[in-house]
C-alpha cells in the first residue's frame, strides 16, 4: 500500500472563493473564516487518511499556513507564484515520494474513508483524477512513479484526461462536492460539512438559515 502525499493549494484570502462573496457579505458572514473553515476540514480529513503519509499545502498567505501547520500538515511557500498549476508542481516536487496527489482546498464535506477509497483506486494507475460533481472539474490528481503534470482551470477534467490521467469513479460524494458558489456550499452542507464550516455556520444565524444548515 502506498504511502501517498497529498498536496494542498491556499490562495491568499484576498483572492480566494470570490463567488462566495454574496454569501459572506450577509450580516454575520465572515469571508475569511469561510475559506479557512474549508481549507481546514479539507486538511483534516486528508490527515486523517490511512493512505496518507503527508499533507503539504502550497501558499503564501500567513493566517492559512499557520491553520494547517497547527493541524499536523506542512507548508511551503509559492515559489514559482506564477498560479494554481506551477503552485502544485512545486509543492509535489517538494513532498517527494513516488506517490503524490493534489486536492482541492474546498472539500469541507470529505471523509477520510472517501479519500482512501479514491487513493486506493488511484494506486494502480500511472495518473489519475477525479472529476467534481459537475463532472467538468477536477477535485483530485494522482500521479504514481510520474510527474503530476496538473491541467487545473477550466474543464480541467476533459484537461487532464486528454493528457492521460484515468477517469476514477466511486461512492466518495464528498471529495466529488467542491465549493466555488453559495449552492456548492448548501449541497455540501447537506452532505454533512466537517466540524470547523459547521461551526462556523452555527455561529452566524443568518448564514445557517441562508443554507439551510442545522442549527
Amino acid at each position: 500500500m502506498p504511502s501517498w502525499s497529498v498536496v494542498v493549494p491556499a490562495k491568499r484570502l484576498a483572492v480566494a472563493k470570490t463567488r462566495l462573496q454574496p454569501l459572506t457579505g450577509l450580516p454575520g458572514g465572515d469571508h475569511a473564516a469561510l475559506v479557512l473553515a474549508l481549507l481546514a476540514d479539507t486538511v483534516s480529513a486528508a490527515l486523517a487518511c490511512a493512505r496518507v503519509g503527508s499533507v503539504v499545502v502550497v501558499t503564501d498567505e500567513p493566517r492559512a499556513a499557520d491553520l494547517v501547520r497547527g493541524l499536523g500538515a506542512r507548508t511551503v511557500p509559492d515559489v514559482p507564484d506564477r498560479g494554481l498549476n506551477p503552485a502544485l508542481e512545486h509543492g509535489a516536487a517538494q513532498a517527494g515520494g513516488d506517490a503524490v496527489a493534489a486536492l482541492s482546498s474546498d472539500l469541507p464535506a470529505l471523509r477520510p474513508a472517501e479519500l482512501d477509497a479514491a487513493l486506493a483506486a488511484a494506486a494502480g494507475a500511472v495518473r489519475g483524477f477525479v472529476a467534481d460533481a459537475q463532472g467538468t472539474g477536477t477535485t483530485l490528481l494522482t500521479a504514481v512513479g510520474a510527474p503530476l503534470r496538473p491541467r487545473f482551470g477550466r474543464n480541467s477534467a476533459v484537461a487532464h484526461r486528454d493528457d492521460g490521467a484515468v477517469p476514477l469513479t466511486g461512492d466518495w460524494p464528498g471529495l466529488l462536492r467542491d465549493v466555488d458558489t453559495p449552492d456548492d456550499l448548501r449541497a455540501a452542507v447537506a452532505l454533512g460539512a466537517g466540524p470547523r464550516t459547521t461551526g462556523l455556520l452555527r455561529g452566524s444565524p443568518t448564514l445557517a438559515v441562508h443554507l439551510g444548515a442545522a442549527r
